[in-house]
């Protein structure tokens, strides 16, 4: 099967800037898009960026001139450059991408979502 796991959570302060990664594994034929998403504690799951597998890219409003998502395709892996963050910014982000299984009935799309990973924004 796939597995998307995600790296590069953490504390960091006001201003500062992170790095997400999420790597996919498996028997993968193809990723259409890729996604990152963040649940803040009470809230609900919002959308922050996403990317096509031709690099087309939207942002949520709040994190717009803030945030970067970019892809490797060669490594199945989708990163999330956080600049200027904020403490509303601190959630657990979450990966998500829309992967293309070669199965015995031809190729199929098939949506998995990582494990998360913290990022907390705090002096």
């Amino acid at each position: 099967q796939v597995q998307l796991v995600e790296s590069g959570g953490g504390l960091v302060q006001p201003g500062g800037s992170l790095r997400l990664s999420c790597a996919a594994s498996g028997s993968i034929f193809s990723i259409n898009a890729m996604r990152w998403y963040r649940q803040a504690p009470g809230k609900e799951r919002e959308l922050v960026a996403d990317i096509t597998s031709g690099g087309s890219t939207n942002y949520a409003d709040s994190v717009k001139g803030r945030f970067g998502i970019s892809r490797d395709s060669a490594k199945n892996t989708v990163y999330l450059q956080m600049s200027s963050l904020k403490p509303e910014d601190t959630a657990v982000y979450y990966c998500n991408c829309d992967v293309v299984l070669n199965t015995g009935s031809g190729p199929k799309e098939y949506r998995y979502w990582g494990q998360g990973t913290q990022v907390t924004v705090s002096s």
